[in-house]
């Protein structure tokens, strides 16, 4: 042994001086070979000195200090080695001073000159070479200062120059690494590059904010920067603004230009195959992180040498407590020392190593966030398809998430196979050629893990991908709700999630189960490595002395962690490998094509829009084009019409000028900027004046005109706070009238060159819709290119341009006089207007009727005016002095303090009662008593040495250890299998529980809650009880039971360190108390900031064809940069203040160890068994690991319980009332007659809001036609809404047949009711499920209202007919086909009340009188209740409702009305005739 000893300073020698031979050559290579004349013109040319660089002075004064002392000790070294000859040591000794001095002197004169020259270029840190050789310096001086020490306990003498050499050169490259980690350029105002993103240039003061930017040496070392934090987290609830800055480099400002970069170098690398692989997109990941993963490198390589410096000792300590040997007071001293110096190192590398993994996962995550949403934002629209929102969802919350965590093993592919080394060069110094044993044992282990991989990598595969579906049908249905609700389906819809859910947990299940094998054999493995080991030993003939065996015992507890740890992290990379695979294929998916259209600059030329001999289609076949041979021309400041009958083609058009439909053949150019108002209204969920003004500045003239030509001013003054209003996700406050004026000012706010309108004006009343074309596009527009798509005749002779769409071509062009008479299919779309407009003029005035509403009109009206008046200074007068409460969406709301008892009770006894907790419990005390058994049978019957007497023979030695090892791995087995039923059966139950509160929540919970907030619940929130959760509360009962085995085995020897440890403990959870307020808050905030960005990508996504259309990419991109920082921030101090605690806790834990070993070492010989001794010390090196994963298990379960605690929220939901009602004795017919009358009713959005409708008092009676008209926000849509009880009137009654609707089960209600709602919905699916979702009708009723709905043709020309696909919201059908699909669905029902909110908005005139007329057949003796703006829809009704802000104005028949010249609705329909 000494003998090997010999050898390793001669080595160690050799390689210093090798490697400073290195040093010396390249920094030599540099100075002679530098570019002088190129450095010197930047540097002439440079305003910046090195003084700007933080760090440079202690490097170069160092550098400085370290150069003279390598000198002086080579002048030293020569002196004293004259004498020795040419002896290896010396002339090793001499080399190594002499390459050192020289190698330091000119490192030190290029830091003074040639590097302060260099540094007023562009370098923002150290070189990288650099300051790898600054921690290469560092790990080789502590190796030899590991070294030396080992050398010097085996009695072999050290000289005192080395010692001092040892502490000046680690004391030396600590300071130098420190300078080279925190180095980089101070900001010095100055703009050498224009931002990537538009308001990120006050980005370079961030590091002033940052708290870990601006810390010193010490405060970095101990994580002391944290505590001006953790502090203001004790004494009060964390707020966002509480949380420091990032450092820019932690941004996605400063982490994107170089990620981007390093991702197109690799994706456009020459190589065959998709352009983004996994394999890429890791390399990309390690190229652009590769400083912090060099340096967590260093802190891994380090720890893992420390944490084999107590194993290695223990045989030399059980020896010298055995006193096989003199007894010397320096020997136990140095020995305690090396213990300690190696538990502080191994903590030190160990915290600043998990900080630095964290850092690196927060920046990965970062980062590929940024890039998929970039992405998002370009794919075209083929792509879209193929990835749902859902998918995408999964890829922001749960893939990003998933590889950012994958931080914490990326080192493991190259430590495993060290760490295996170091333990076997430990065995192998003890038990000889037994090592080798140990080898094969190891390396069988790991072979075990290869078909075990493969199989949890598929079933991973297939978790994620029912995942993804799930994910996607959740998101459809949560985006129709409303719909849902209305038809009364959202029942069969959440079957149809826990069906989806029920696939998904048959997969998890297999998971976990497979998972629990493979734990299985691999907590069996370093029982079976000890076994194998100790086996051989006997077999060799080679003793087993109790300091051998314990050091053994020691290594194999230390190799334990890697080898525990490896199914976890093999699940990890498996899972980490597949969302790195689904990423690579999102990032390789079809863009946008930018030249898909010639855009031209503004004024370049006369020709505003062209496109040449065009064909193109959605599905880029060429057998299916959507549109073709398209020719044709706007000029600059020509106005194009386009029309057509439904589905022929018109939306596509539009889309076409945008690049949005894939091209087969011409060309398309377009001059200037451009705006688009699409026909489906996109609306962001911020402030309306947010909406508006999309990230132009505020300028209040242009502003105050916007609003005024959009005629948003009135409904503004009737808005809680006005255009300070949030409005809800997907414009949910909104009437579809205000959500279009919304997208028209918002068009006209940008003041672009183009402006392409995709039919507006449906959605908004005759009034609006004639001010909206007069005063914008006849006014304020007539200089501009417009292009309109519209189904409103009258809209037509102002075109200075009109196309007729049919079947996808141009079937004629040109002015209104010129196609007039030219062709049949604008004859169509004109004598359909015609007559229809004729139907005002045949309406009978004389018409008796009118009688019977009369009267009761005008009373209802005026009790109902002095209702509302009365009502609504009651509002006023609750709610006032907040008017911040009229907001619909607020913040999400976060528990606050300390997690509840109750939800760790709740989540512990949800499955099965909780009887399972105890089994587990118990069978992890049966292992860890097993194991101890095991280890202490091993210290006592193995002899203290050579000569002593073994108690028992070797063979039961063996048998009885192996006995003992078997049956605690078999409680590990047990405990898994307990644990495993316990977690799949909490996680279904939550799942369900939680669906089951959200689907019967009412509709005011989505109106003001995003859906993000929802979806976040359902994927991240989900997925970390599905799989960690109980693992993490299995973890803390498995670290509480070996800490206190630990600390029962050392108090056997030394019961004094329970004296010490108990007091230390407190100390320690006193820490832990003070730092989870910070902690707890910190990860409250991260779940909070994570649903703001799934919500802004899922609208980012929905909305990217007008955010291109407007060019507005960078400033989406930069918002997603926001929040992605604001989520970032919490989870960066988060990381920080984890190893704050972890930290000090180690710091502690070392104490009790240091305290423990200085009594051990003074107890007389004799009076404890070295054995026993050594067991101590073998358990007690595990001491602080055992104390710090304790604490952070249990702070990291308190983090991650607040998934549960989050779930657990939406489990107490307010509910809708009773879906059906027992005992309820409502006619099987009910309704009979179908009479609704409304008394005194009042309705608001949300307690906080003012009432939309204020006391209306009206009878609709029964088989007879209502139409209701009114201004666009009037309150037509919520009546509606009122009737089917998706809001409960505040005050008032709503009687059907005498009947009270708030009575009776909303499914009862509503399975009675038909409606064609405002916004018309398809599902993801096929034709047949979309008419019939509940599967009530046969194939043949489903024709037949094909036929009825004008679609049968169009369903009989596709291949599947009822089985034809329909793809996520029913994109490929127009919005005038989807209005038909759901005229189908009422015609299928034929119920006795039909309600149609807008039905026919989207389809052209002649479409509508075929509706109308299919509508009056089959529902000739229904109540038929029609709300439009079409004036002509509701001519034909038996009486005619007008409401004016809430209230009944009019009520009569339509010939009584236009008999009056001064009534409201005679108005409506002159403006409708004249306009």
């Amino acid at each position: 042994m000494a003998a090997s000893w010999r050898s390793l300073p001669f080595l160690l020698h050799c390689v210093n001086a090798g490697a400073h031979l290195l040093l010396a050559l390249a920094v030599a290579g540099r100075q002679l070979f530098a570019r002088r004349g190129k450095d010197t013109a930047v540097a002439g040319s440079s305003i910046g000195t090195a003084a700007e660089f933080r760090g440079y002075g202690v490097a170069v004064r160092t550098t400085w200090a370290l150069a003279a002392f390598e000198l002086l000790l080579a002048a030293y070294s020569c002196y004293a080695g004259t004498g020795a000859g040419w002896a290896l040591d010396a002339v090793a000794d001499q080399a190594d001073a002499a390459a050192r001095a020289v190698a330091w002197l000119l490192l030190a004169a290029y830091l003074q000159f040639e590097f302060r020259r260099r540094r007023r270029r562009r370098d923002d840190r150290f070189p990288a070479p650099l300051r790898f050789w600054w921690a290469l310096f560092l790990l080789l001086s502590v190796l030899t200062v590991a070294v030396h020490a080992a050398t010097s306990l085996d009695g072999i003498p050290v000289p005192a120059h080395s010692w001092a050499l040892d502490a000046v050169s680690v004391l030396a490259a600590g300071v130098l690494l420190v300078a080279g980690l925190l180095g980089k350029k101070e900001a010095d105002g100055s703009a050498t590059e224009e931002p990537l993103l538009d308001d990120t240039a006050g980005e370079n003061n961030a590091a002033y904010a940052s708290a870990f930017a601006g810390a010193g040496f010490l405060s970095v070392i101990t994580f002391s920067w944290m505590s001006p934090l953790i502090s203001v987290g004790h004494k009060k609830t964390l707020g966002l603004d509480d949380v420091p800055d990032l450092d820019p480099g932690d941004s996605v400002a400063g982490l994107l230009p170089s990620f981007q970069a390093n991702l197109e170098s690799l994706a456009s690398d020459g190589t065959t195959g998709p352009k983004v692989t996994a394999f890429k997109l890791a390399k990309v990941l390690v190229r652009t992180f590769r400083w912090h993963v060099a340096v967590t490198a260093l802190y891994a390589l380090v720890y893992n040498v420390a944490t084999y410096v107590g194993p290695y000792l223990i045989n030399s300590l059980v020896q010298y407590l055995n006193g096989g040997e003199e007894r010397l007071a320096t020997k136990g001293q140095l020995l305690v020392l090396a213990f300690v110096a190696g538990k502080v190192v191994e903590c030190l590398s160990q915290q600043h190593s998990c900080f630095r993994l964290q850092q690196v996962g927060i920046r990965a995550r970062s980062a590929l966030v940024a890039v998929v949403y970039e992405k998002g934002l370009a794919l075209s629209c083929r792509s879209r398809q193929i990835h749902s929102s859902g998918e995408m969802i999964n890829i922001v919350g749960v893939d990003a998430d998933r590889i950012g965590n994958s931080s914490w093993y990326i080192h493991d592919l190259w430590l495993v196979p060290l760490q295996v080394g170091m333990a076997l060069f430990v065995l192998y110094s003890n038990l000889g050629l037994a090592s080798l044993a140990a080898l094969g044992a190891t390396v069988l282990v790991m072979l075990v893990n290869v078909p075990s991989g493969k199989v949890q990598e598929k079933l991973q595969q297939k978790l994620m991908g029912c995942k993804d579906v799930r994910m996607k049908a959740t998101s459809e249905i949560l985006r129709n709700m409303k719909i849902l609700k209305l038809q009364g389906w959202e029942m069969k819809f959440l079957s149809k999630i826990i069906a989806l859910r029920k696939t998904e947990t048959d997969w998890l299940k297999k998971y976990l189960y497979t998972s629990t094998m493979v734990n299985f054999v691999f907590w069996s493995a370093p029982t079976f490595i000890a076994v194998v080991t100790f086996g051989a030993c006997i077999l060799m003939g080679i003793p087993l002395e109790s300091g051998k065996v314990l050091s053994a015992l020691a290594t194999f507890r230390v190799l334990q962690e890697p080898i525990y740890n490896l199914p976890d992290r093999i699940s990890s990379m498996i899972q980490t490998k597949v969302s790195l695979d689904r990423i690579a294929s999102f990032l390789c998916l079809e863009e946008f094509p930018a030249d898909a259209v010639q855009r031209l600059s503004s004024g370049s030329s006369d020709v505003a829009i062209e496109v040449s001999n065009g064909c193109f289609s959605w599905n880029a076949s060429p057998e299916m084009p959507t549109l073709k041979d398209l020719n044709f021309q706007a000029r600059q400041g020509m106005h194009v019409a386009v029309c057509g009958t439904v589905g022929s083609g018109k939306s596509s058009l539009l889309s076409c000028i945008l690049g949005e439909v894939p091209k087969l053949a011409g060309v398309v150019k377009t001059c200037g900027t451009i705006a688009y108002v699409s026909q489906s209204a996109w609306i962001q969920s911020s402030k309306v004046q947010e909406n508006i003004l999309f990230g132009k500045q505020m300028d209040c003239e242009k502003y105050d005109r916007v609003l005024e030509l959009c005629s948003l001013k009135k409904d503004l003054e009737n808005f809680p706070l006005g255009d300070q209003t949030v409005i809800g996700e997907r414009g949910i406050n909104l009437s579809g009238g205000q959500k279009q004026r919304v997208q028209i000012a918002r068009a006209l706010y940008q003041d672009p060159d183009i402006y392409l309108f995709d039919d507006p004006f449906s959605a908004v009343d005759a009034h609006t819709g004639s001010h909206i074309f007069k005063e914008c596009l006849l006014g304020a527009l007539a200089l501009k290119t417009v292009v309109y798509v519209t189904h409103q005749v009258e809209f037509l002779p102002a075109a200075d341009l009109i196309l007729v769409i049919k079947e996808g071509r141009i079937a004629q062009a040109g002015t209104y006089n010129e196609i007039l008479g030219s062709g049949e299919e604008f004859m169509e779309l004109v004598v359909a207007h015609q007559d229809a407009l004729a139907a005002i003029d045949g309406i009978d005035v004389a018409n008796g009727a009118s009688e019977a509403f009369s009267s009761s009109g005008v009373t209802s009206q005026s009790r109902s005016l002095a209702s509302a008046e009365k009502k609504v200074k009651q509002n006023v007068k609750q709610d006032g002095g907040n008017r911040q409460s009229g907001q619909l969406v607020h913040d999400e709301e976060r528990e606050r303090g300390r997690v509840g008892f109750w939800v760790y009770r709740k989540y512990l006894t949800l499955a099965y009662g909780g009887a399972l907790v105890p089994f587990v419990l118990l069978a992890q005390i049966l292992f860890e008593v097993l194991h101890i058994a095991s280890n202490y049978w091993m210290a006592w019957a193995a002899p203290a040495s050579k000569d002593a007497k073994p108690p028992v023979s070797l063979y039961k030695l063996i048998y009885v250890y192996v006995a003992l090892a078997l049956g605690s791995s078999l409680c590990t087995l047990v405990r898994a299998l307990f644990l495993v039923p316990a977690a799949y059966k909490t996680a279904t139950l939550l799942f369900n529980k939680m669906h089951i509160s959200i689907f019967r929540a009412p509709m005011s919970f989505f109106d003001s809650t995003p859906s993000g907030r929802i979806l976040n619940r359902a994927s991240t929130d989900q997925s970390l009880v599905d799989t960690s959760i109980a693992n993490k509360m299995g973890s803390i009962a498995f670290y509480v039971i070996q800490l206190s085995g630990i600390i029962a085995v050392m108090s056997q020897v030394a019961w004094q360190v329970f004296v010490v440890f108990v007091p230390i403990f407190a100390v320690c959870l006193w820490y832990q108390h003070y730092y989870i307020d910070t902690a707890r808050e910190l990860q409250r905030m991260v779940g909070t900031c994570k649903a703001p960005i799934i919500q802004h990508f899922v609208e980012s996504i929905t909305g990217s064809t007008i955010i291109r259309s407007f060019g507005k990419e960078i400033q989406f991109v930069s918002t997603n940069s926001h929040l992605m920082d604001a989520y970032s921030r919490p989870k960066f101090y988060n990381s920080g203040a984890m190893e704050w605690l972890c930290f000090r806790l180690d710091m502690l834990s070392s104490l009790t160890f240091a305290i423990s070993l200085i009594f051990l070492i003074n107890l007389p010989t004799g009076l404890i068994n070295p054995g026993i001794a050594g067991l101590v010390v073998t358990y007690g090196l595990n001491l602080n690991i055992m104390q710090v994963w304790l604490v952070s298990s249990m702070c990291n379960l308190e983090n991650k319980i607040i998934s549960v605690e989050r779930i657990l929220q939406y489990l107490s939901l307010p509910e809708e009332a009773p879906l059906s009602i027992s005992g309820d004795d409502l006619p099987r017919n009910w309704p009979s007659e179908g009479e609704i009358q409304l008394h005194n009713l009042h309705v608001k959005y949300a307690p906080q809001l003012p009432f939309v409708l204020k006391g209306l008092t009206v009878t609709f009676p029964g088989g007879m036609k209502t139409g209701i008209v009114g201004r666009t926000g009037s309150g037509k849509s919520t009546l509606i809404q009122s009737l089917f009880r998706i809001m409960d009137p505040t005050v008032g009654q709503i009687i059907i047949d005498g009947i009270d609707i708030c009575t009776i089960g909303l499914h009862d209600l509503r399975s009675r009711l038909s409606i064609i709602p405002q916004d018309p919905t398809m599902f993801e699916g096929t034709v047949r499920n979309n008419f019939d979702p509940l599967g009530e009708y046969t194939d043949n009723q489903i024709w037949e209202a094909l036929d009825h709905c004008q679609l049968g043709d169009e369903v009989r020309k596709k291949e599947l007919k009822l089985d034809s696909p329909v793809i996520e919201n029913g994109e490929n059908w127009s919005v005038g086909q989807r209005q038909l699909v759901c005229l189908g669905r009422v015609i299928l029902r034929r119920t006795k009340i039909l309600v149609l909110d807008e039905a026919t908005a989207s389809v052209d005139t002649a479409t509508d009188n075929l509706i109308q007329n299919t509508l009056r057949q089959q529902f000739s003796g229904s109540t038929v209740i029609t709300i439009a703006h079409r004036i002509t829809s509701v001519l034909h009704s038996d009486i005619v409702l007008l409401l004016d802000n809430g209230l009944a104005v009019e009520n009569e028949t339509p010939a009584k009305l236009l008999e009056d010249k001064s009534s409201m609705f005679s108005k409506l329909v002159s403006e409708y005739t004249m306009r």
